[in-house]
């Protein structure tokens, strides 16, 4: 499975969303678009929003946080 969190360090639903995933046991790539201008373009790209997090699993694209939505992405 392929976990890629797009966050920014200030944002607290971005450290919600990467605890849901580490309590999950899910390894992810979290991207700080907040450094990362490249990736936050790829972020827009992908989801339409400019805001934080972004969550893509296996391409599924869940903006904010949202479990139920999360969990469902992660059962495949």
């Amino acid at each position: 499975m392929n976990v890629k969190v797009y966050s920014t360090k200030t944002c607290p639903w971005c450290h919600k969303v990467k605890e849901f995933l580490t309590e999950k046991n899910v390894k992810f790539d979290n991207v700080d678009v907040g450094e990362d201008k490249e990736a936050h373009k790829e972020m827009v790209d992908k989801s339409g929003q400019m805001g934080v997090p972004v969550t893509d699993i296996d391409g599924k694209i869940i903006v904010g946080f949202d479990k139920e939505q999360l969990e469902k992405a992660l059962a495949g």
